[in-house]
C-alpha cells in the first residue's frame, strides 16, 4: 500500500454512501476519493459539494468516476443496493441485492483492483460472503461492516442508562447484523468491571440490559419508520473501519469477519471483534461465550448460512 497517497472508491452514492463520503472528508482519510453510482449526475454533484468542505478540513481530490478507476485503489467500499423499506427485514433484501452486488464486484475485479473490499449493503453478512466468493479474493481482504453499527447502538443505550461516555462501555453485538444479533452481556465490562456488576450497583438488572439489547436490535426499524433510512451511524462506522485499514492501526473493531473455526463455525461472515490493519482482517477474535450466548451465535449463523446459500442458488451465483 502506498505510504504517501491513498485512494478510496465508493460504489453507491445513496444516503449511506454520501454520509460515509462526508465522514471521510471531515476526517481527512485518503487523498483521493472516487464516487461511482448508476446516477452519474448525482455523483458529480456530490463530488462538487464535498470538495467545498476541503478548505476547512483536509485537502482531498474528490471526483465522480467509474469502475476502471478501481485499478489502483487501496479500498473499495460498497454501499449500493436496495434499502430497507418499513416492515422489511434485512434478509428480505437478499436476492435483489445479490444481483446488484454481482454487477459491481465483477467490473471492480476486472479493473485489476487488488486492494481491500469493505461491504455495507444489506443483508451485509451475506453480501460480504458473496463478495469474497465472487471476487476470489483472500478472505482477510474482504470485510463487512457487520455489527459495528449495532455495537455502537448498544454502547449508546447502556451509556445513557449509566451516565457514561459510550466509548467507556466495552461491549459487543455479535452475530448477524439483523434480527438474530445479540449482546455479549456476560463478558462486557466498564473499566474492567463486569458490566452486569457495574450496572447492578446503579440499579440496573441483567433484564434491564437485555431490554437495551432488544432496543438495539429494533433501533433501525424505529429510525426507518421515523425518517425513512439510517445513514449517519453506519457512515461513521464505515469511516472508522476505513481509518483502521488505511492507517494500518491494528485496531480491534466489531466487523463482519470470516470465521475459520471460531465459535465452532466455518465458511461464514458474521459479526465479531477482529484486528483490522492495512492487510484487512489480521486476526479474528473469539469471545468466550456462555452456553446461552453460544446457542444464540449458532442460531444466528444457521439463519445466515441458509439464507446465503438459498439466495446465491436462486440468483445463479452459486
Amino acid at each position: 500500500m502506498a505510504e504517501t497517497h491513498q485512494k478510496v472508491v465508493l460504489v453507491g452514492d445513496g444516503a449511506v454512501g454520501s454520509s460515509y463520503a462526508f465522514a471521510m472528508t471531515q476526517q481527512g482519510i485518503g487523498e483521493e476519493f472516487v464516487i461511482i453510482d448508476i446516477n452519474k449526475e448525482r455523483t458529480e454533484g456530490d463530488a462538487l459539494d464535498l470538495e467545498d468542505a476541503t478548505p476547512y478540513t483536509f485537502p482531498k481530490n474528490i471526483y465522480a468516476g467509474d469502475y476502471p478507476d478501481c485499478k489502483d485503489a487501496d479500498l473499495v467500499v460498497i454501499t449500493a443496493g436496495t434499502p430497507q423499506k418499513p416492515g422489511e427485514t434485512r434478509l428480505d433484501l437478499v436476492n435483489r441485492n445479490l444481483k446488484i452486488l454481482a454487477s459491481i464486484v465483477k467490473p471492480v475485479v476486472a479493473s485489476g483492483f487488488n486492494g481491500i473490499f469493505l461491504v455495507a449493503a444489506n443483508p451485509v453478512d451475506i453480501l460480504t460472503y458473496a463478495t469474497q466468493k465472487l471476487s476470489g479474493f483472500p478472505k482477510e481482504k474482504v470485510i463487512g461492516s457487520g455489527t459495528s453499527l449495532d455495537t455502537g447502538r448498544f454502547r449508546v443505550g447502556v451509556a445513557k442508562k449509566l451516565g457514561l461516555n459510550p466509548a467507556s462501555v466495552d461491549a459487543y453485538i455479535l452475530g448477524e447484523h439483523g434480527d438474530s444479533e445479540f449482546a455479549n452481556i456476560d463478558e462486557a465490562t466498564v473499566g474492567n468491571v463486569p458490566l452486569v456488576d457495574f450496572a447492578a450497583k446503579r440499579g440496573l438488572t441483567k433484564e434491564d440490559l437485555l431490554q437495551i439489547e432488544d432496543e438495539t436490535r429494533n433501533k433501525a426499524y424505529q429510525i426507518i419508520n421515523m425518517k425513512g433510512a439510517t445513514f449517519y451511524g453506519v457512515g461513521t462506522s464505515l469511516m472508522r473501519i476505513s481509518r483502521a485499514i488505511l492507517r494500518d492501526e491494528n485496531t480491534v473493531l466489531p466487523v463482519g469477519a470470516p470465521l475459520t473455526g471460531q465459535y465452532g463455525l466455518n465458511d461464514i461472515y458474521i459479526g465479531t471483534p477482529a484486528v483490522i490493519n492495512a492487510s484487512g482482517i489480521a486476526d479474528v477474535l473469539e469471545i468466550p461465550l456462555s452456553a446461552e450466548e453460544q446457542a444464540k451465535m449458532d442460531a444466528s449463523a444457521k439463519t445466515l448460512l441458509a439464507t446465503a446459500h438459498k439466495g446465491m442458488e436462486e440468483t445463479g451465483l452459486e
